[in-house]
């Protein structure tokens, strides 16, 4: 309930906004400078160590967090309700600003809670809980609001939003938040203590090779993800068939892997389930380089190939976030969590940047054969991190 409820400003601010900005009139330029509204979800590790550090022990640490955020949240929702595009385009897109910080600040408390509460053992299947509730907001959002509010109108679609993020406020009081051990405790006493212990974390054995594959393992994927569409419009393939397959097809297959990933992740080691997904991911990139190096794509290679790779791109995503999770350090898990999803969501960022420069110099092929290539060749970055696993099992 709680990652849903995150995903669904999100969902809303990335899908559902530029549609409703741009039929108000509202200029290419400003739709495109909107997506700054989403600014929050990347720089939320500065404040990250303020949750850790903060709380109230007695109604419980990250509840603490959780419920006035959760409520906060539903009340800029009802407030947005009120605030149509057509008509306060400034105190709308500040509310949504607002809707990114509380629900990314949330994320920060719940990932913490996660840490907090799950054994090893429950990682794999309580990350694919993460991963599917946090689509589904999206898609709520982004995609069944957005074709309901013909009906429901603009301040119904934002009132439902509203009454979702609180029945998972309510749901938060049904926790019951495990004490702090008297260590745990200890390496939050401060704000200094936190920022150390997250540093002692970062330069612990093994970490460095930990960062420099969450940072480097999309590389490839979003170099491919991002000109895959534009390559199926220049195949000549209509934007509505493209949606249908991508946005549609894609994205019930992406929830599907995702599934899929938090059960290998229960029957393999993590660092084996991220291993077995990354490889078939590879090979599921490699089949759209295929499909640009034959020329004239078929439409059922072209679903085949696109379920393939959000079958396996929402498996990778599971294991790899149920591998972070189990590498964060238990005292100050919503930093140290929120450190290495910041490395993972800005490592790949450059990728996408540099995707369309890359595609007009090499064209599609040759763009597709790199990003397949950059996935096969951070898999190596596997084999320090089982060696280190093995080190630490052996010790």
């Amino acid at each position: 309930m709680l990652y849903l409820a995150q995903g669904l400003p999100f969902g809303f601010q990335a899908t559902a906004l530029p549609v409703f900005l741009r039929a108000s009139g509202v200029s290419l330029t400003a739709v495109g400078f909107a997506g700054a509204l989403a600014l929050p979800w990347a720089a939320k590790a500065l404040w990250a160590p303020l949750v850790d550090r903060f709380g109230w022990e007695r109604f419980g640490r990250r509840r603490s967090w959780i419920v006035p955020l959760g409520a906060l949240l539903a009340l800029t929702c009802m407030a947005a309700a009120f605030v149509p595009p057509s008509r306060h385009l400034g105190g709308l897109l500040a509310l949504v600003f607002l809707m990114n910080l509380l629900a990314a600040t949330q994320d920060i408390a719940v990932d913490g809670l996660a840490i907090d509460v799950l054994g090893r053992d429950e990682l794999g299947l309580a990350n694919a809980g993460q991963v599917v509730g946090y689509k589904v907001g999206m898609l709520t959002a982004g995609g069944l609001l957005v074709w309901a509010s013909a009906w429901i109108g603009w301040h119904g679609q934002l009132s439902v939003m509203a009454a979702l993020v609180l029945l998972s406020v309510l749901a938060v009081f049904a926790l019951r938040e495990p004490p702090a051990s008297e260590d745990e405790a200890r390496e939050r006493r401060s704000l200094h203590e936190v920022l150390a212990t997250a540093l002692a974390a970062l330069r612990a054995p093994g970490a460095r090779w930990l960062m420099a594959f969450l940072g480097t393992y999309k590389l490839g994927e979003a170099m491919v993800d991002a000109m895959f569409k534009p390559f199926l419009v220049d195949a000549g393939f209509p934007p509505h068939r493209i949606g249908l397959w991508v946005g549609t097809y894609g994205m019930v297959a992406s929830i599907a892997g995702s599934l899929a990933g938090g059960w290998l992740a229960q029957r393999l080691s993590l660092l084996a389930a991220v291993g077995v997904t990354s490889v078939l991911r590879s090979f599921s990139m490699a089949g759209e380089w295929v499909l640009a190096a034959g020329g004239s794509p078929e439409e059922g290679a072209v679903v085949a190939v696109t379920l393939a790779e959000h079958l396996f791109g929402g498996a990778l995503t599971t294991a790899v976030f149920a591998f972070m999770m189990s590498r964060a350090r238990r005292s100050i898990g919503a930093t140290h969590y929120t450190v290495l999803a910041s490395v993972e969501v800005l490592g790949k960022s450059p990728a996408v940047w540099l995707s369309g420069t890359l595609a007009e110099r090499w064209g599609y092929s040759g763009l597709f054969a790199a990003g397949t290539g950059l996935s096969v060749a951070f898999l190596a970055l596997l084999i320090p991190l089982r060696r280190e696993r093995e080190r630490m099992s052996f010790g």
